[in-house]
C-alpha cells in the first residue's frame, strides 16, 4: 500500500500578482492512498494516475510525499519519453533517433490525448501547410511506429477520421 499526499501550493513571501499581494493557499490536503496489491505489474490506467500527479507536483500545484511514479517508469522499457529540450525521444534506456517531423508529430500528439486529428489538421499543425497531399501522414505515422516499435500501441488509427495517441500509451513530456 502507498500513499500520494498534495498539500497546498506555498507562494514565496512577498510576492505579488498585478499589484495585489497573493496570500497563501490554505485549503486541505488531499491524501490518496494506493493500493498496489501483491503484483508487479502497474496497469495503464494507473500509471497515467501517477503521472498526472507527478505533473501537479511539478508545476507546483502540490507536493508528493512518496513519488510512485518514477518507480512504475522504471518498470516498463517501453515507457516513452518526449524531452522537449534537447528534443530527443527515448523508449525506456534507449535512445530513439527521429525526425524533424516525427518528432514534432509525436510532441503534438503526447500533448493532446485522447483528441483525434484528421490529416489535414495534423498537415496544417505540425507540417505548417495544408496544401501537401494527406498521404504524407500516413508515411510519417508509419516510420514513427516502426521506429517505437511494434510491442507498444502508441498511435491509434481511427478509420475515417485520423490519428490519435492510444489510450493505454505510455508516453510522458518532460519540458
Amino acid at each position: 500500500m502507498s500513499v500520494v499526499a498534495i498539500s497546498p501550493r506555498k507562494h514565496p513571501p512577498g510576492r505579488t500578482n498585478r499589484a495585489r499581494l497573493v496570500r497563501q493557499r490554505t485549503g486541505p490536503t488531499l491524501t490518496i492512498t494506493v493500493d498496489l496489491g501483491s503484483g508487479s505489474t502497474v496497469s495503464p490506467r494507473l500509471t497515467r494516475l501517477l503521472e498526472l500527479l507527478g505533473e501537479l507536483a511539478e508545476s507546483g500545484e502540490g507536493q508528493l510525499s512518496h513519488d510512485l511514479a518514477d518507480r512504475a517508469e522504471a518498470e516498463d522499457p517501453q515507457a516513452v519519453r518526449i524531452l522537449t529540450g534537447p528534443r530527443t525521444v527515448r523508449q525506456g534506456d534507449r535512445d530513439v533517433p527521429l525526425t524533424r517531423i516525427e518528432y514534432d508529430l509525436l510532441l503534438f500528439l503526447a500533448e493532446r490525448p485522447r483528441r483525434v486529428f484528421t490529416r489535414l489538421q495534423l498537415l496544417n499543425s505540425v507540417w505548417g501547410y495544408d496544401h501537401a497531399v494527406a498521404r504524407t501522414v500516413d508515411v510519417h505515422v508509419r516510420r514513427l511506429r516502426a521506429k517505437l516499435g511494434a510491442d507498444t500501441p502508441l498511435l491509434t488509427t481511427v478509420h475515417g477520421v485520423g490519428y490519435r495517441l492510444a489510450d493505454d500509451a505510455r508516453v510522458t513530456v518532460e519540458r
